[in-house]
C-alpha cells in the first residue's frame, strides 16, 4: 500500500513538470526559475530513486515507482537544461 501512495505523490509532483517545461519555452526566459530550487528537487528525485533501486535489488523485481522516479527526474533535468538555455546568464 505505501508503494501505491509513493506512486500517487510522483504523479502528482511530475504533473507539474510538463507544464513548467511548456511555459519555460513558449517564453523562452527563465526569469523566475530557481536553479538552487531545481537542484533540490532533482537530489531529492536521485534520492528516492536510489531507495527505490535498492528496495528492487532486495525483494528481486522492479517496481513501477522506480520509472516515476526516473521519469520525474529526466523532465527536472529538461527544466534545468531550458532554464539555463534561456537564462540571462
Amino acid at each position: 500500500m505505501a508503494e501505491f501512495f509513493e506512486a500517487v505523490m510522483l504523479v502528482c509532483f511530475g504533473c507539474a513538470w510538463p507544464m513548467s517545461i511548456y511555459k519555460l519555452l513558449k517564453s523562452k526566459t527563465s526569469k523566475g526559475k530557481s536553479f538552487y530550487f531545481l537542484g533540490i528537487i532533482l537530489i531529492g528525485y536521485i534520492a528516492g530513486l536510489c531507495h527505490a533501486l535498492l528496495e528492487n535489488h532486495l525483494i528481486g523485481h522492479t517496481s513501477y515507482v522506480t520509472y516515476l522516479y526516473i521519469l520525474n527526474s529526466t523532465m527536472v533535468i529538461i527544466d534545468i537544461y531550458f532554464s539555463y538555455k534561456y537564462s540571462d546568464n
